[in-house]
């Protein structure tokens, strides 16, 4: 076992789990992901074993079919299998992220309905809140829902789904005008249901085709257009007592996602870094290895240090979150962390590799490309920056 990112006070269970998901990475994910990452192809043999091994069951309660394990053992989870591809932990991200929502704030219906489906990975979730024009600014989406007797009609665009082809439901924001004052309490989440697919998988909701990205690849990332859908009632989240609350539930479904990236980050960096020292401690200049050269020597410390900072402050904010305590801050603190170190951490492996880390045959040259989406997911670091200084600003008034 390595010594870096290495977690305290896990029990036997969690520690069974990891152990089980990075052999699961090892011979499964890290032999096939350039093949299918320079071919752009979804990973459906590594996405059934997932399924079968109870990953997208794995925060949802056991009396719904889940393992019912924690935010914490989540993130881990997530760490290990970013160090192998980050695509895949893509998958399952914005599945949690919709489970999530319904164990939070979904009706006892819908939780019965959805969630046992949810758990066994035949129902995949996907996530929506932003649209062409607008990214941060959640508060000027256009997507709007209409009131049509007792159901409503919705109406908008939006971009970026993850398994926005895949999923067989969409936790969409939309703006619900329902005459507050705060732009804020004139939005609801909607629990939208469909067939996999592109094209037209239900009556006015079309998901056009897959966006091409430098990165991030395998996963199919879309746009999804809503015009004249017609949803029941019952499709609030929370049902009729989640209308106007839905900012609120994407917000705190937010907080796990970005406990998701940041252990993304982590899992990047972990994996740029083993590449680093594997190739300094083989590569030969000036007579030995390129890693007894102070100036490799002194990246690989600053590169370890960082792994370390960031998967600390990743544990600290799922754990946090477990504990049912607001964790804004903490969560926006971990994602910014692990996103930016992430991003150093893979670009010293990268001049540690030299010429050959600039070859696609080289496994660095792929998380060159998949390192900078942490970034910008799930809010860009400058917005990371505006929650956690507006959250100091709170704490000390």
């Amino acid at each position: 076992m390595a010594r870096l990112a290495q977690t305290s006070g896990l029990t036997d269970v969690q520690q069974e789990i990891l152990a089980t998901v990075r052999r699961f990475v090892d011979k499964e994910i890290i032999p096939n992901a350039q093949e299918l990452e320079h071919t752009d192809a979804y990973p459906e043999q590594i996405v059934a074993t997932m399924a079968g091994m109870g990953l997208f069951g794995l925060m949802i309660p056991e009396e719904y079919g889940g393992l019912g394990e924690s935010l914490l053992t989540y993130a881990l989870v997530v760490e290990e299998i970013a160090r192998g591809w980050m695509s895949v932990s893509g998958v399952i991200n914005t599945h949690f992220i919709v489970a999530y929502l319904l164990m939070r704030h979904g009706t006892p219906e819908q939780r019965a309905r959805l969630l046992p489906r949810m758990a066994a990975g035949e129902l995949k979730g996907a996530f929506s809140m932003s649209e062409p024009d607008t990214g941060s600014d959640v508060a000027a989406i256009r997507t709007k829902a209409t009131p049509a007797g007792s159901d409503f009609t919705l109406d908008g665009r939006k971009m970026w789904l993850t398994n926005g082809a895949r999923s067989g439901i969409v936790a969409t924001l939309v703006r619900d005008e329902l005459g507050q004052e705060s732009p804020h309490r004139n939005m609801t989440t909607f629990l939208i249901e469909k067939d996999p697919g592109f094209g037209q998988p239900r009556p006015g909701l079309t998901i056009p085709g897959k966006l091409e990205k430098m990165g991030y690849k395998g996963v199919e990332t879309t746009e999804m257009i809503l015009d004249g859908l017609t949803v029941p009632a019952s499709a609030v989240l929370g049902g009729p007592d989640g209308r106007g609350h839905g900012f609120h539930q994407m917000m705190d479904g937010i907080e796990v996602g970005r406990v998701n990236v940041a252990a993304r980050g982590c899992g990047i960096a972990l994996r740029a870094f083993e590449l680093a020292i594997g190739y300094a401690r083989q590569r030969t200049a000036f007579g030995r290895p390129i890693a007894g050269h102070q100036a490799i020597a002194f990246k690989l410390a600053e590169m370890a240090t960082k792994v370390e900072a960031a998967h600390l402050m990743t544990v600290n904010a799922a754990r946090l979150k477990d504990t049912g305590a607001r964790g804004d801050v903490e969560a926006g603190m971990a994602k910014l962390l692990a996103s930016e170190y992430c991003v150093e951490v893979t670009q010293e492996a990268f001049r540690i590799h030299g010429g050959y880390g600039y070859s696609k045959d080289a496994e660095i040259e792929r998380l060159m490309r998949e390192a900078p989406f942490l970034l910008i997911g799930e809010g860009t670091s400058e917005i990371q920056k505006t929650i956690i200084s507006r959250g100091l600003l709170r704490e000390y008034e």
